[in-house]
């Protein structure tokens, strides 16, 4: 493996303050707008993207929205929820009049 794939040292991790490291985490964790067809109903990533904002929120001292994000991976994890349909595709004839 080359030094340029390699994770960073604790020690440069540091540098970052919880809250970017807590971003950089729901960001990479996020469904890219190219993958959302692919994996909008995938639970375990779709609990992860929300753990994460989660993070983010109670980090930002927003607990009542964190709140929100965890219980929606709970509800990705247990079954609960599911993805809704893309509007995209069952709005057509609405968007163009008919």
């Amino acid at each position: 493996m080359s030094t340029s794939s390699q994770l960073p040292k604790t020690s440069e991790l540091k540098e970052f303050s919880t809250q970017e490291l807590a971003q950089a985490l729901m960001e990479r964790l996020s469904i890219s707008p190219n993958d959302w067809h692919r994996l909008k109903s995938n639970r375990k990533i779709r609990a992860s993207e929300q753990t994460a904002a989660a993070l983010v929120f109670l980090l930002k001292d927003q607990p009542s929205e964190a709140l929100i994000r965890l219980q929606q991976a709970v509800g990705w994890l247990d079954r609960s929820i599911s993805a809704p349909p893309c509007p995209s595709h069952g709005n057509q004839g609405v968007e163009s009049g008919e």
